[in-house]
């Protein structure tokens, strides 16, 4: 893509934040993830605070539904755009105006709005400025044959499911009784689960400090509470005092499986964002070593770390090599290894069109070794967690069925894989663990 430009826009207009996320999408369609993608344009338009979410929501939408965008986007246009931000600015135009025609979710905006200020966008970027008329044209041919387009593009399972061709397939092997409700649940939003700081608050005391705030929620784990409705973070009563932290349910059940007690020497390697460590901080008084190999990640971990009030100590290392260790074993080690997330696409929608075929035999490869690795850091009759928030089986179960075999490890029990959605009355991502004991020296 072009060098961001900024229009000239009306401040927190529709116009401005479905430029913005035009802008990133049209990142991610070059390889960039979207939360980067959304800073990076955001701070180069100025964008307000709720111009802002606007964008995030749009382009958050519009991921979720590329797969249609783009099948009508052909049908519409006599040419594919070739201008990467035009393309976009129809694509996220398409989705919105789409959406709420398979159950996916409403529209928050009216049709004919949104059409207007799809015009307005394209009008104030010179570069777009020649194709004003065609977004216009294009739009308005859409609401007078929508169900026309629609009925032909739904033929194709790109355009129904909104994944790309070898995921839907993926899914549909690897899950053949419940490939349709995954897909389905990836490409709902996702529900807002906090994980109340037990050193800081009780969930039923929080619950009630949610209720004097006018805010409908429920516990749903031992330390998880879910809103009714979704927030902005620091929105949230006690959220920068450190009371809460945002965690998904699934996520929650690192720290109890790894079962540390106070004085324990414990790894968590693979670190960032964070929010494993902390929750293990939370639970016990233990010595607890943070690694992750990308710098700028380390700094939310230790961002985290201030809010709540944690201490633990940070390395920038590779989990897969050994020169950061001072060679004393750990009594528990939590391995959140590398992997695709194909089991949060509804949290990271884009994921979904950034992964490719290979990924997760490339990942599970890179896994093994960073396993292999720690398990010989790892005390006798201490405990080694798996986790991955992913769904293929050859990077979560034939990942631990080798494992087990490679190294006689002893598998204790864990919950598996975890598949997105709702389970009973807890809604959790699709994450996989994995439990294993060093057998006595």
């Amino acid at each position: 893509m072009s060098k961001l430009a900024k229009p000239r826009l009306k401040p927190d207009s529709l116009a401005l934040s479905l430029y913005g996320a035009a802008q990133a999408v049209a990142l991610v369609q070059g390889g960039t993830a979207l939360p980067p993608a959304l800073a990076k344009t955001a701070q180069a338009l100025e964008l307000s605070d709720a111009a802002r979410g606007a964008q995030q929501d749009i382009a958050y939408r519009s991921m979720r539904q590329w797969g249609r965008a783009n099948a009508l986007l052909a049908r519409l246009a006599a040419r594919p755009p070739q201008a990467p931000l035009l393309a976009s600015l129809l694509g996220c135009s398409l989705a919105l105006l789409c959406q709420d025609d398979d159950g996916a979710g409403t529209r928050p905006y009216t049709d004919f709005t949104l059409v207007d200020q799809a015009v307005a966008a394209a009008a104030a970027d010179p570069r777009l400025a020649h194709a004003k008329g065609m977004v216009n044209a294009i739009l308005r041919r859409f609401l007078r044959e929508r169900a026309v387009l629609l009925a032909e593009v739904l033929r194709d399972p790109v355009a129904v499911w909104n994944y790309p061709a070898w995921w839907i397939e993926k899914t549909r092997v690897d899950y053949p009784a419940s490939w349709q409700a995954i897909l389905a649940a990836g490409n709902a939003s996702p529900p807002l689960t906090l994980r109340v700081n037990r050193r800081r608050a009780a969930v039923a005391a929080y619950l009630r400090q949610l209720e004097a705030h006018g805010i409908a929620a429920r516990q749903i784990g031992a330390d998880a509470v879910r809103l009714e409705q979704p927030m902005p973070v620091h929105a949230i009563p006690g959220f920068d005092q450190g009371l809460v932290s945002v965690q998904d349910a699934g996520a929650q059940l690192a720290a109890p499986l790894l079962d540390t007690q106070d004085g324990m020497r414990v790894l968590d390697a693979c670190a960032a964002p964070g929010g494993k460590a902390c929750h293990l901080l939370e639970c016990a008084d233990i010595d607890l070593l943070a690694l992750d190999s990308d710098a700028e990640r380390l700094e939310r971990i230790d961002q985290n770390l201030q809010r709540l009030q944690l201490s633990a100590r940070l390395r920038q290392a590779d989990a897969s090599r050994d020169d950061w260790w001072d060679g004393q074993p750990f009594d528990r080690i939590l391995a959140d290894v590398p992997c695709t997330a194909s089991g949060v696409v509804r949290r990271h929608p884009d994921i979904r069109w950034l992964r490719r075929p290979e990924d997760a035999a490339r990942l599970a490869t890179l896994s093994a070794l960073i396993l292999g690795n720690l398990w010989r850091m790892l005390k006798p009759d201490g405990k080694l967690l798996l986790v991955t928030c992913s769904l293929w089986p050859e990077e979560s179960e034939q990942q631990a069925q080798a494992f087990t075999t490679r190294h006689q490890a002893i598998r204790l029990a864990a919950p598996g894989q975890l598949l997105p959605g709702a389970d009973g009355e807890v809604d959790h991502d699709g994450l996989f663990y994995a439990l294993f004991q060093k057998p006595s020296a």
